[in-house]
């Protein structure tokens, strides 16, 4: 009976968080008068469903181009991060030398720094790179974001894993190397797991630096390319923009409804077994 009322009271925050791609997966099927018209409900869609909103982001607007690019940026992206993000929560958590402990706060609180400080001198990093109105640029600035907390991450996760491990895996006389390979990666699988989630996450959402930084439409990422072609002034396209926004989600949401339960242990163990 417990279970069921507790199930039961989880129906109001489902409908609240789900109710807004409720209401942009129906505005993607509307017609352009639907839209605009104040007349009927608008939580369903009164005339006949249609695809002309779907059909013109596909083969008018350059949406695949976007999400190539997007997905390739992703990609590089999170590899990037996560070969810095592991090598240095590794060196921080169990190598011991001086300063470490303050370096690895340091390494943290750069996260914390706002993107509006930071955009215009990444921009005259990038300019003086030759990489401006390059999708490649994005691969330098995303990390600055990504490695901080991925590392933060799995500090924790390194930190909890018993010294014995280390002492025996000396003792057989692995390599600091052999020792991150063998012993720790298997053991911080949901901390490794929480900080690839997060480094593709924000790779994949980020929004003002592809704006500042990329102004062709064939080196756009999703976030901005939607942005830049579907808003004209003061002139919103609701439908494309509704079908796009709904497009450019799906990979986020195929990722965190299969590894879900690995993030949260992630996010919260940050110890062993």
């Amino acid at each position: 009976m417990k279970v069921r009322l507790s199930y039961v009271a989880l129906i109001p925050f489902l409908v609240f968080f789900m109710f807004p791609l409720y209401w942009m997966l129906i505005t993607s099927f509307k017609t352009d008068t639907e839209i605009t018209s104040l007349e009927g409900i608008p939580l369903i869609i009164q005339s006949k469903p249609t695809l002309a909103h779907y059909k013109k982001i596909f083969f008018e607007e350059k949406l695949p181009t976007w999400f190539k690019n997007s997905f390739i940026v992703t990609t590089l992206v999170t590899l990037i991060t996560m070969s810095i993000s592991i090598s240095a929560a590794y060196a921080l958590a169990r190598m011991r030398f001086f300063g470490s402990q303050p370096l690895g706060i340091g390494i943290f609180l750069t996260y914390l720094v706002p993107p509006t400080l930071l955009f215009i001198p990444f921009y005259k990093v990038v300019g003086i790179l030759g990489l401006l109105n390059t999708k490649w640029s994005l691969l330098i600035i995303y990390p600055t974001a990504t490695v901080p907390f991925c590392t933060w991450i799995l500090i924790g996760y390194f930190s909890a894993i018993p010294r014995q491990l280390d002492e025996a895996a000396f003792v057989d006389g692995a390599s600091y190397f052999q020792m991150l390979t063998r012993v720790f990666l298997p053991v911080a699988t949901p901390g490794l797991i929480a900080a690839t989630m997060f480094a593709f996450t924000v790779s994949w959402a980020n929004f003002l630096y592809p704006l500042a930084y990329i102004y062709r439409h064939d080196e756009q990422v999703l976030t901005a390319g939607i942005y830049t072609s579907l808003i004209k002034g003061d002139v919103y396209f609701w439908g494309e923009l509704m079908a796009a926004a709904l497009v450019a989600s799906l990979p986020v949401v195929v990722v965190f409804a299969f590894l879900m339960d690995y993030y949260i242990a992630g996010l919260t163990k940050g110890t062993i077994k």
